[in-house]
């Protein structure tokens, strides 16, 4: 299994970065590199179009600003592509990159976590290749399990610092 994780600018390796730990995590490989749709075209292109012949699976795309990346690889490859908007120094508060990716035509879908969310991102990935990998998908239960363990801690020390609670499930 293998996930590319791509962004527009080497400036979006500190959101980016959360992708792949959370693919670390789970014991997925991946490659990680910089494509931009803007300065490098037929980088991307030739990106998307080797994508599957070279094993991978599922895409991230990083971009911020007017965002085209996730989009133009969706539009050449037939793997799924995650696109991640990042709140860019250009940015509009972010809102364009998460249009941008969001509001993608019919017949070219990309799905799309928050802004900034590249660890949901990686979560994704993780959670759309562990529906074909039981290993991988009780790895994918586990963490969410873990997520509710850990709430449920909050709640009880909450309750031992004696703030009221009328709930208990």
């Amino acid at each position: 299994m293998n996930v590319g994780i791509i962004m527009g600018s080497d400036s979006d390796l500190s959101i980016m970065q959360a992708a792949a730990d959370v693919l670390k995590e789970f014991g997925i490989s991946y490659e990680l590199t910089v494509v931009s749709a803007h300065r490098t075209p037929l980088r991307m292109v030739e990106y998307a179009q080797k994508a599957k012949d070279r094993g991978l699976k599922v895409i991230i795309a990083g971009a911020g600003g007017a965002a085209h990346l996730p989009g133009m690889v969706a539009s050449i490859t037939s793997l799924p592509v995650i696109g991640v908007p990042i709140k860019s120094s250009n940015s509009i508060d972010g809102w364009d990159s998460v249009l941008s990716i969001l509001q993608m035509p019919n017949g070219i879908p990309v799905a799309t976590v928050a802004l900034n969310a590249a660890k949901n991102a990686g979560i994704l990935a993780a959670t759309i290749l562990g529906a074909f990998d039981e290993n991988l998908g009780n790895k994918v239960a586990a963490y969410k399990q873990n997520l509710e363990k850990e709430v449920l801690k909050k709640v009880d020390k909450l309750k031992e610092g004696g703030q009221p609670n009328s709930f208990d499930a």
